[in-house]
């Protein structure tokens, strides 16, 4: 069973750890969009990355950030070369700090694919402060060039890149847009349109009493779970039996997705889906034999 699927679904440092408990020696094909990547493993452990034109530590850095695309892993091709020293636990670790800190910059800056440009406003106040790699940046803004061009013309990785971007972003000196958008004008706020506050009572004036809050109702009674959420739990700890404690984490994963999706009104296709993403994994985990295992549940 070849183990591929989508970065939504499985985040990429989930999915080396996957493959290098099981100790392989492979490839991992990244692709989104026209933008490719790839990571060797020999015997489990990184040996090697590229992607664009990135290699080593920075290649596997910048990959780690990718929340959608496809992968696929080809067993038995070995690395070119080696270019990375570093312990698995620690490459992954770095990874996973990487991707969590993405997430809350991606509120801002989505893609990397837009483009920035200066907000032209009206009225602006205060004094503008950056640092050496701030100004460095918006040199390379042109109204033309995405994130990730300018960050390959600033000699600076996209998530490093990102980072400066979101507090240019913030602070609304820039924004993004998609290429060819206008750029946009932009009015401060004044005295005149912030909103007053309310009038304090005359001095001396009686303050009337404050109405009594009304009773709280009583809480109603808690619905039974639906037939299937209970069927998912009960597959979840089947599928945590066959795989053991290596392949908790990630039948945990598919079941929350699940069941988010079942609560959201979802059939039995979630729950399907969740069955057929932790074979995959059993697969490369535990071998076919308990992949297949998995696959039966859904029968039983």
């Amino acid at each position: 069973m070849a183990f591929q699927g989508s970065l939504a679904e499985l985040h990429l440092p989930d999915i080396i750890q996957l493959v290098s408990v099981s100790g392989k020696t492979g490839v991992f094909h990244l692709s989104d969009g026209g933008h490719r990547g790839d990571i060797w493993l020999q015997e489990g452990r990184i040996v090697h990355a590229e992607h664009e034109d990135l290699w080593g530590e920075d290649a596997v850095y910048a990959l780690a950030i990718w929340r959608s695309g496809e992968f696929r892993f080809e067993a038995g091709t070995a690395a070119p070369r080696q270019t990375i020293q570093k312990s698995n636990t620690n490459l992954l670790m770095e990874a996973a700090r990487r991707l969590d800190e993405w997430r809350v910059l991606s509120k801002k800056i989505p893609s990397v694919d837009l483009v920035p440009e200066f907000v032209i406003l009206e009225n602006r106040e205060g004094q503008i402060n950056l640092n050496t790699m701030e100004w460095l940046l918006l040199s390379k803004i042109d109204g033309q060039l995405s994130v990730r061009q300018i960050a390959g013309a600033a000699g600076m990785g996209v998530f490093d890149a990102a980072k400066l971007l979101y507090g240019l972003v913030a602070t609304n000196l820039i924004r993004l847009k998609e290429k060819g958008a206008a750029p946009v004008v932009a009015t401060a706020p004044t005295a005149a349109s912030a909103p007053s506050a309310p009038a304090s009572p005359a001095a001396g004036a009686a303050v009337p009493p404050r109405p009594a809050a009304p009773p709280r109702p009583a809480a109603p009674p808690v619905a039974p779970p639906p037939p299937a959420l209970t069927q998912l739990a009960r597959l979840r700890d089947e599928c945590v039996a066959l795989l053991g404690p290596v392949g908790e984490t990630v039948v945990q994963k598919h079941y929350m997705r699940a069941r988010g999706e079942i609560e959201r009104g979802a059939g039995p296709e979630a729950i399907e889906e969740a069955i057929q993403q932790i074979a995959r994994a059993a697969g490369i985990l535990k071998g076919s034999a308990v992949a297949e295992a998995v696959l039966r549940l859904l029968k039983s």
